[in-house]
């Protein structure tokens, strides 16, 4: 698993018309420019083809930052 900088930035290139040094862990990434559902099925598909981790709807509700994310994907991983 990669460390939270590292996902932070990854994961930020992945969001369309969206400067990615603008993007931190403590972004809200659901007050990304043009954010939608859209958005939270590339999370998803990221981190699955990345980490090997499946993220379900309930595991997206449950955060706001992109450190609350990174938090729940180390801890699938390591399930």
């Amino acid at each position: 698993m990669v460390n939270l900088e590292e996902f932070t930035n990854q994961l930020a290139g992945e969001f369309e018309d969206v400067d990615p040094s603008t993007i931190t862990p403590d972004t809200n990434y659901r007050e990304i420019k043009n954010w939608s559902s859209m958005y939270a099925l590339i999370i998803i598909a990221f981190v699955d083809a990345n980490f090997d981790v499946q993220l379900n709807a309930e595991n997206l509700k449950n955060t706001r930052s992109l450190r609350d994310l990174y938090r729940i994907v180390s801890e699938k991983s390591k399930e």
